[in-house]
């Protein structure tokens, strides 16, 4: 009986996923906020609808009590936090709020199939960076010298990324987590966001040859910083994201082209150096030649996809034990695996939906430290997914990056949800500045129809 229900479900879910992920994109089209909110509380239905359908295979597999409760405290999560965003930010962009949540149902699902003491961990975690994020959108929408500390920025962005090397564990032969009371920390995602406030002060109103190098070079210290710790993934984003906020900020092409040059050059030399850079890119080459070796995580993980099919497996029917790093880098092979390459696809394009609207909203946006900031904070964001899944798919070679608000990680969480808190305020921002500009436009049509009155 229970897998008769896991094999409808399954369906079921691609069915309602297929739903919610269309509706993430043709809320772009609908011009009228009346039908637009429907389609957001159809988002909300259609998420729970699929949040209580997953766990019931859960229940029903590990026919434990406490899967019960916890499933009724994220419920109770879910529904107080999108009540507590919905009505303290009436003019935030409903479509981030439903993604992050949705996101941040799937990852529980997962690991809650994978292993349920991460899975309780990842919730605590989340439930504080969502409450603390609850902070963000006011701050940025409020608070008018975030432009003019630059240099501190740097400064300060620099110190958490060096902390590893005083306090620093290796783990997967990067030295770059932090361990304080048996919790693991990542600096290098809180680094990231810093990283993108610094460059932004910096470049948005001075982008003379000067302030370029000084940026240029504070910028390369944290890559470098990054690249001695070994956490390429990492070096790489941060090297990304600076180059296309210098584009942005100057319009020159020779700096992407420079910088691309520069990128391949380190490519070859951090090949030739680090010997878990060259087992990856082995194992990306030749998966099944290296087997018993570096090739065995990344050959697991395509068994794992190709095993799913477009509708997987199942909840509890497939073999992701059978994966190394399962629960953060791999999760998407997990997915893949039991939910279906279809469900993998969509919940691809949710995630490109909100990469759509934070740089939307980048463009939508006059001041130049608040576009360079949704720019930078957007590549980010969108370059990280492509190194994860790119990664587990085989398309690159794997980099130890995670899948935004899925994978097992708490500073990843964290990271993420801030980001999205961030790109919350700039949105308010511009809600704000388009009621300025139309009441400004009133006043003048007021006036005028004034002045042709007396005349």
């Amino acid at each position: 009986m229970v897998n008769v229900i896991t094999q409808l479900f399954k369906y079921m879910v691609a069915l309602i996923m297929a739903i919610y992920t269309i509706r993430c994109f043709t809320v772009f089209s609908v011009k009228k906020e009346k039908k637009k909110r429907r389609i957001y509380r159809s988002q909300n239905f259609l998420m729970l609808w699929i949040h209580l359908m997953l766990y019931t295979i859960i229940f029903l597999n590990e026919k434990s009590m406490y899967v019960l409760v916890f499933y009724g405290a994220q419920l109770c999560f879910f529904i107080v936090a999108l009540f507590m965003y919905n009505n303290i930010y009436r003019n935030a962009s409903k479509l981030l709020i439903n993604n992050m949540f949705f996101l941040m149902m799937i990852g529980f699902v997962m690991l809650t199939r994978l292993d349920m003491t991460l899975a309780v961990k990842q919730f605590l975690i989340a439930v504080a960076s969502v409450a603390f994020s609850l902070t963000v959108p006011v701050i940025v929408e409020k608070v008018g010298f975030l432009s003019r500390l630059g240099i501190v920025y740097g400064i300060i962005g620099l110190g958490v990324v060096g902390s590893v090397f005083i306090f620093g564990t290796k783990v997967y032969g990067a030295t770059n987590w932090i361990s304080i009371a048996g919790i693991g920390f990542q600096p290098s995602e809180l680094a990231k966001i810093i990283f993108v406030f610094f460059v932004a002060a910096m470049l948005y109103k001075n982008t003379s040859l000067k302030q370029i190098m000084l940026t240029s070079a504070l910028a390369g210290v944290h890559v470098l910083m990054l690249v001695v710790e070994k956490d390429l993934g990492a070096a790489v984003i941060f090297f990304v994201t600076y180059i296309v906020m210098l584009y942005v900020a100057t319009r020159r092409a020779m700096w992407p082209l420079m910088g691309l040059a520069a990128g391949a050059g380190a490519s070859v030399v951090a090949y030739h150096l680090f010997d878990h850079v060259k087992r990856r890119v082995v194992a990306w080459k030749d998966p099944w030649g290296n087997y018993n070796d570096a090739g065995y995580q990344i050959a697991q993980s395509l068994f794992a996809i190709g095993t799913g099919g477009w509708f997987g497996m199942g909840l509890y029917q497939g073999m992701p034990k059978d994966i190394p790093v399962r629960e953060s880098d791999f999760i998407f092979a997990v997915i893949a695996e039991e939910l279906g390459g279809f469900f993998a696809i969509c919940l691809i394009l949710v995630f490109m939906s909100c990469f759509i609207m934070f740089i939307n909203i980048s463009l939508r946006l006059t001041n130049n430290f608040y576009k360079l900031l949704a720019i930078g904070l957007s590549i980010a964001y969108g370059f990280q997914l492509f190194l994860c899944i790119g990664g587990v798919i085989k398309f690159i070679p794997h980099t130890g990056v995670t899948l935004p608000l899925i994978s097992y990680g708490g500073s990843s969480i964290l990271s993420t949800i801030i980001v999205f808190a961030v790109i919350q305020g700039l949105y308010l921002l511009k809600q704000k500045e388009g009621k300025e500009i139309e009441e400004k436009r009133r006043e003048s049509e007021q006036r005028q129809w004034n002045d042709q009155t007396r005349v």
